[in-house]
């Protein structure tokens, strides 16, 4: 089997433990996504909620930012015109009609901001370790996000959306080879379901994913189970970081995508009786 398809990306995934600090956190992300692009990688990727992890829902309101100005857009859109990378600027609440929006924006290696993904499923949840419900605080986005990245048509998505794969389904049909997902997966959630979800969902679009992630103890006590990863279109694990602060660097070879792609060629399926009916 053999491929012309000689794209290859160089991608960094960073992993934080952000707290109450913004400025704290917007100094961290700096240092690591310079570090990243020191190692080469032309497109980073930040965990959800890097820019701020509140204390509490009071302080989130405080900190939300008008889509389009504040210190956190300009922070992102800044790093990516400096250090000439693609910026995946993991989520900030943005101001919406009633609620706030959790939102993934990227950014060029100009600094353009070039796509904005808003979460669409929220994590509502009861579990041992507390109750979780960002349907308090947030309104759900509408609808998929894909854009033409640096040499691969990207697709978001955020945490929680990694349950539904319908969502990435979507994704994969209208072109995504290469699938971001910022994600805060609490230590109990992630410790039972984490790298298989990530794995599966690489398998379920024959795409690479790149799911940075908190991981540590933050300063509201909550506990995040890291793992920061970037699987193959193959589900196989290409870089991974299991906690605390710090990156991962991968080259991503568009042949992987490709060979996955003729080796197993679901996405071509036309849906039958039973799939309609499952």
């Amino acid at each position: 089997m053999t491929t012309n398809d000689s794209r290859c990306l160089r991608v960094g995934a960073v992993q934080m433990v952000s707290g109450g600090s913004l400025s704290r956190n917007l100094a961290e992300a700096e240092r690591l996504i310079t570090a990243a692009v020191g190692e080469g990688a032309e497109l980073v990727a930040l965990p959800e909620n890097f820019a701020l992890m509140p204390a509490d829902e009071s302080a989130r309101r405080q900190a939300a930012e008008d889509d389009g100005s504040g210190t956190v857009q300009e922070f992102l859109r800044t790093q990516a015109r400096c250090h000439g990378v693609w910026i995946v600027g993991g989520t900030i609440p943005l101001r919406a009609a009633e609620r706030l929006r959790s939102a993934c924006l990227v950014f060029n290696d100009q600094g353009e901001r070039v796509a904005r993904y808003d979460k669409i499923h929220l994590f509502d949840a009861a579990l041992k370790s507390g109750a979780y419900a960002e349907s308090a605080s947030f309104e759900a986005g509408n609808d998929v996000t894909i854009f033409p990245g640096p040499r691969f048509t990207v697709g978001l998505a955020v945490c929680y959306d990694l349950r539904f794969p319908s969502q990435f389904k979507r994704l994969a049909e209208q072109g995504a080879e290469l699938i971001v997902v910022p994600s805060a997966f609490t230590e109990e959630t992630g410790r039972a379901h984490w790298e298989l979800l990530v794995r599966a969902r690489s398998i379920d679009t024959l795409a690479f994913v790149v799911a940075p992630a908190q991981g540590g103890v933050h300063d509201n006590g909550r506990r995040t189970y890291g793992d920061t990863l970037i699987t193959s279109p193959w589900g196989e694990v290409l870089g991974r970081l299991k906690q605390g602060a710090g990156y991962v660097v991968t080259d991503l070879d568009a042949a992987r995508l490709s060979q996955a792609r003729e080796r197993l060629p679901a996405l071509n399926r036309g849906e039958t009786h039973a799939d309609r009916n499952a």
